[in-house]
């Protein structure tokens, strides 16, 4: 009698998609499993090995692959790039059972073995699109010192809440997520735009990851963070620049970014139009590389 063929689990496919996106990132990729008080945190890294580090978070459900474009782009030319895969989040990284990460102090701590692990030689610079840009907002607000630069790439509830109709467009898909339901979203959002059909894949995938509950709470204090502009640019503190989607739906952009340099008067902040939240690290790769690599 013949053994019946294997047939793909949720996970194989996941992890089929997940690996044809990666595959197209610049080579060589090194990917490590680094162990934290949260668990085990996925971590794709190419570009020169002693280029200035850069950690990139992801915005929720978008997983370390979302940031193959930048990478490509030119920053695994000006930088060592280590993009994470949220812990608890859809991607590689491996949950401590018992330990969930709940408040954004477990965010901090989490972030910081992540960062120890890595064992940069210099200054990190963090950037983070979305929910990763709330989370490296909360990180820098705590340890400005272990930073050198900061970037926000279109961060939501940082410096403008959620828009409700964004929110209840959303909702189906955060209820039961499908890959029909996830597709149409980002179809909606991105208004059309052309995404990397790859990556479209691996986020149809996502829908059978089990729901974890994002962590949430107030919106970081960042007063201070960028110092006092003198000549331009930033007198004391950690370099912080953001970039905005100027077709954002979930927020208004240009809103955002007048609280942006407000709060943040010593910030490079700029406006990028014409593209939407979702789309940025795909599209816009090479305005969001030169914003991070520039003098």
């Amino acid at each position: 009698m013949s053994t019946p063929p294997h047939l793909p689990t949720a996970r194989d496919r996941f992890r089929t998609a997940y690996d044809a996106v990666l595959a197209q990132w610049p080579e060589p990729v090194r990917s490590v499993d680094l162990p934290t008080p949260y668990g085990l945190t996925r971590v794709n890294s190419c570009g020169p090995a002693g280029a200035p580090p850069l950690v990139l978070l992801p915005g929720a459900g978008a997983t370390s692959t979302v940031w193959g474009a930048c990478a490509g782009a030119g920053l695994a030319g000006t930088h060592r790039v280590h993009a994470v895969d949220l812990v608890g989040d859809p991607g590689l990284s491996v949950p401590e059972p018992g330990r969930a990460v709940r408040t954004t102090g477990d965010l901090v701590g989490w972030l910081d073995a992540v960062i120890d692990g890595l064992g940069p030689q210099a200054p990190v610079t963090l950037a983070g699109h979305s929910y990763g840009a709330w989370i490296a907002a909360h990180y820098a607000a705590s340890r400005p010192a272990r930073l050198g630069r900061l970037v926000l790439l279109d961060p939501t509830r940082v410096f403008a809440g959620l828009r409700p109709g964004y929110v209840l467009r959303a909702l189906p898909m955060l209820v039961r997520p499908t890959p029909e339901r996830i597709g149409s979203f980002l179809a909606w959002e991105s208004g059309g735009a052309a995404l990397d059909p790859a990556w479209l894949r691996l986020q149809g995938e996502t829908a059978r990851f089990r729901a974890v509950r994002p962590v949430t709470g107030p919106r970081p204090d960042l007063t201070g963070l960028g110092g006092t502009p003198v000549g331009g640019r930033p007198q004391a503190g950690v370099d912080v620049r953001l970039l905005f989607a100027g077709r954002a739906r979930c927020h208004d952009a240009d809103r955002a970014a007048r609280a942006a340099r407000r709060v943040l008067p010593g910030a490079r902040v700029e406006v990028l139009p014409g593209v939407s939240h979702h789309a940025l690290p795909l599209t816009a790769a090479g305005e969001i590389a030169r914003l991070v690599a520039a003098a």
